[in-house]
């Protein structure tokens, strides 16, 4: 592997390699003569989180920078909502009926997509958290696209794999939640909530509080599905009863088509231009 680096140092990887061919002695199988960073039962020591934590916040941000992506439009939505050709698997009937927001998020994938490739896929990325349902829209758009999209995709105890259009170069793999939700706002441009679970209900609000309490840049902030959205929460509940602002309530705005969310991210950065 070439190395371009301005280093006199020999490389770990060079290191690393060199030390898989040790003899093998009883020193050398010893787990305390592993080199450290190659170590992967010593990363994943408790005390060893901090170091972790790093990790997962430098891999996709290198990698992000190296491919020169500027900006995203993050997707979030639910898992279990169906392609509307598989709706009569879903669950429920209610499950069933938000079908149509899989297309949604497909087609305003698509078109998002299309604004990015004009920037030669720097700006208008889409990224999703790479999975099925609503996740798997918005990648499954932006390959219509014939673009790149962002999968950022989590372990957890039950199956959980990336859905397969995501650009495998941009699919990366989390376990912390946290670090994962750092990276979805960090290049942000605008964010869309489709109907979703607590997971989408968490990544909602923490997106919004960051907005309304000045830690993130405001962007547009879309809920797709208004009837579903009003149904779930009662906001005006919140503004009346004193514990948020009325003003906060004009921090997101519902739609319900693609095109209706494109126009609004488009007039608003056109206001900025």
């Amino acid at each position: 592997m070439d190395d371009d680096r301005n280093s006199q140092f020999r490389d770990a990887q060079s290191d690393s390699r060199t030390a898989e061919q040790v003899p093998d002695t009883p020193q050398t199988r010893a787990p305390a003569y592993r080199l450290a960073f190659a170590d992967s039962d010593f990363l994943c020591r408790d005390e060893l989180r901090p170091v972790r934590l790093q990790l997962e916040l430098l891999k996709p941000e290198m990698i992000l920078n190296e491919r020169g992506i500027e900006s995203t439009v993050v997707l979030f939505g639910g898992a279990r909502i169906p392609e509307p050709s598989q709706k009569d698997t879903a669950r429920t009937e209610t499950l069933a009926n938000l079908s149509r927001y899989y297309d949604e998020a497909r087609e305003f994938s698509r078109m998002i997509t299309m604004k990015s490739m004009a920037s030669y896929g720097r700006e208008y990325v889409v990224a999703t958290g790479g999975g099925p349902g609503v996740m798997e829209a918005g990648n499954r758009g932006a390959a219509d696209a014939g673009g790149a999209s962002i999968g950022l995709n989590i372990v957890l105890p039950h199956e959980q794999a990336p859905n397969e259009y995501v650009t495998p170069g941009l699919c990366f793999n989390f376990h912390y939640f946290g670090i994962r939700k750092m990276h979805f706002l960090m290049r942000a441009k605008a964010i869309c909530v489709f109907p979703g679970g607590f997971g989408t209900l968490d990544e909602m609000f923490e997106a919004l509080t960051l907005i309304q309490t000045d830690r993130m840049t405001k962007v547009p902030f879309l809920l797709f599905g208004e009837a579903f959205w009003r149904r779930i929460i009662n906001w005006e509940a919140l503004s009346d009863a004193g514990t948020i602002s009325p003003e906060d309530l004009e921090l997101f705005r519902f739609v319900d088509t693609a095109q209706e969310a494109v126009q609004i991210i488009d007039d608003w950065y056109a206001e900025d231009a």
